[in-house]
């Protein structure tokens, strides 16, 4: 079948939701039998978002083949059983660099080079590089209708309408339909404008999905539809809900996919959403709560965390449980001690990130994990600083550092890769991507993964310096996973402790709500149990084995129900 076109593109204000709309979609018609893609065009002039500060971007989303990322191919990975990767995310900066590249080389003979046709011409080619071997390729256009940023990208989105086709292509409008309290109406305006704007650009809409906090009753949706030039039922409602990953049921309550494909006349199977049906149920009944606190510097925007909140909530899924989510900054820890900001956590865990702001609240916070007795996750940058408690408190070495916090000591316990002390760029010069990890046997790691190699995704330079490794074992430290073919260490475990791991690489990334990672399920479920020894007054003893634990778990969770 010939791939067909979906083009997602956003109105009135940013943040409405256009990755959750084509992430939703795609879920949708991969239920039905078709095979999707997804492909994010970013606006701004970066090459790419690895340089840019999570606090203005939100998270950067590292996929198999090493690309850094817009946080949507997160969500895209989450909704679908697609594998994202350097294709599915290009921006104005890639296009420009190609396009130039290509002048310099003398590729266009001479002709004077133009955002029409050359800028639009490269779009369009990435586009269909990009959309190969599927059956639909759904394309979000990042930024908001008017901006001058995304021009070059909606034109080009423009021409694939003529060079495609009309029943090849077509295009979708995120816009905000607001209740304004005084007047006690919800407000069809600024749709109006949004969609006139995108018209002036050339760009019919076939379907507008209102963002709105509550119902579009039929009057509106046939007055919206009368002013946008598209019929009142494609103008379909986009409520606020309480979990992201109930978006595709409404949508298919509505009817999106059906209209979707009769719009592009697409022949496909009936919906098959049974299994997420359940897991939305899980979610939203679950029988448990823990809270989590996450220790880190990005705490004011929570979408610089985005896929690890995600993998939280799909380990809270997988034990019936709420995730309550209690962000720590560790400079408050700093300022304030421990006790201030952790005693209601039920598991802690410290996040990847860069730089030596915060990172004494950080090693405060672990200490407090381990020495506390609570679960304790590490991830990258995590594991990093918990290597430095344990070289510290543990080891001895109180003159323990990272080399990355440029600080002179004889003991840099984390240390660069001989290739990486070369390297004078910023941006795509980490360890990126998938690599593989293999496992030592009888560990938690191994047992959780039930494999003895496994491969994630990683997003840093500096590593554990193998040196230390002895030193570590002796003090009670596993090194259960290696990357063996630079003998670099990719998880260690305490086992002396309840629950207590970190990993060089980001797991978050693997993770999804109907087949959550095994780390972040059983970190949750560790949580669990301390959530419950600290309501039912009893401790698991240490001589337990984890299945044992794990029994007794079950008969403590039934005692406390019925209680």
């Amino acid at each position: 079948m010939k791939t067909k076109f979906i083009f997602i593109t956003g109105g009135v204000i940013s943040s409405l939701g256009k990755g959750l709309s084509a992430s939703s979609i795609g879920c949708l018609m991969e239920s039905r039998g078709l095979k999707v893609n997804l492909i994010k065009l970013d606006p701004y002039i970066n090459v790419d978002p690895g340089t840019m500060n999570p606090l203005q971007h939100g998270e950067v989303y590292v996929t198999d083949d090493g690309a850094e990322t817009d946080l949507d191919l997160g969500h895209y990975e989450r909704f679908t059983s697609i594998r994202v990767g350097k294709k599915n995310n290009f921006t104005t900066g890639q296009i420009y660099e190609s396009v130039i590249t290509k002048e310099r080389q003398g590729k266009y003979l001479g002709g004077t080079v133009q955002v029409i046709p050359h800028i639009t011409n490269e779009i369009k080619q990435n586009i269909l590089d990009a959309s190969q071997g599927c059956d639909l390729a759904i394309v979000e256009v990042g930024g908001t209708v008017g901006d001058i940023e995304s021009l070059p990208f909606l034109e080009a989105i423009r021409q694939m309408n003529v060079d495609l086709g009309r029943e090849n292509t077509s295009y979708i409008h995120v816009t905000l339909v607001p209740f304004i309290h005084t007047s006690g109406e919800l407000k069809t305006k600024p749709t109006q404008h949004s969609v006139k704007t995108l018209r002036e650009i050339g760009i019919q809409p076939d379907f507008l999905l209102c963002r709105t906090d509550r119902e579009i009753s039929q009057d509106i949706k046939s007055k919206i539809g009368l002013f946008c030039n598209v019929q009142a039922d494609a103008v379909i409602t986009a409520r606020d809900l309480s979990h992201i990953y109930e978006v595709p049921l409404a949508f298919h309550e509505q009817g999106l996919d059906d209209k979707i494909a009769e719009r592009l006349n697409i022949w496909t199977g009936a919906p098959k959403l049974d299994r997420w049906k359940k897991m939305v149920s899980n979610l939203k009944n679950p029988k448990h709560e823990v809270t989590i606190a996450i220790v880190g510097k990005y705490v004011d925007l929570t979408d610089s965390y985005k896929s690890l909140n995600e993998a939280l909530t799909h380990g809270g899924i997988a034990n019936s449980t709420k995730v309550k989510l209690l962000f720590v900054d560790a400079e408050e820890i700093e300022k304030e001690g421990t006790e201030a900001h952790l005693k209601t956590a039920d598991g802690i865990l410290v996040p990847g990130g860069f730089g030596n702001r915060g990172t004494l609240g950080k090693m405060q916070a672990i200490q407090y994990a381990r020495t506390k007795q609570i679960p304790f996750f590490g991830i990258c940058f995590g594991m990093q600083i918990a290597a430095l408690e344990f070289a510290r408190n543990v080891c001895g070495l109180k003159d323990a550092e990272s080399r990355e916090f440029d600080r002179s000591t004889k003991n840099y316990v984390i240390d660069l890769m001989e290739e990486q002390k070369s390297v004078s760029q910023k941006g795509g010069t980490m360890r990126l991507g998938s690599y593989l990890c293999t496992l030592k046997p009888k560990t938690l790691a191994k047992t959780l993964y039930k494999s003895s190699q496994v491969a994630e995704r990683h997003r840093h330079r500096y590593e554990f310096n193998n040196k230390y490794r002895e030193l570590f074992e002796k003090k009670g430290m596993v090194f259960s996973g290696v990357y063996e073919e630079k003998n670099l260490v990719e998880i260690m475990e305490y086992p002396d402790h309840p629950w207590f791991l970190g990993c060089q690489f980001h797991p978050e990334f693997k993770s999804r709500p109907l087949a959550p990672h095994p780390l972040f399920s059983d970190f949750i479920g560790a949580s669990l149990r301390a959530s419950l020894e600290k309501k039912t007054k009893v401790a698991p003893k240490k001589s337990q084995t984890r299945a044992s634990q794990k029994k007794d778990l079950k008969i403590r969770v039934e005692q406390y129900a019925v209680a």
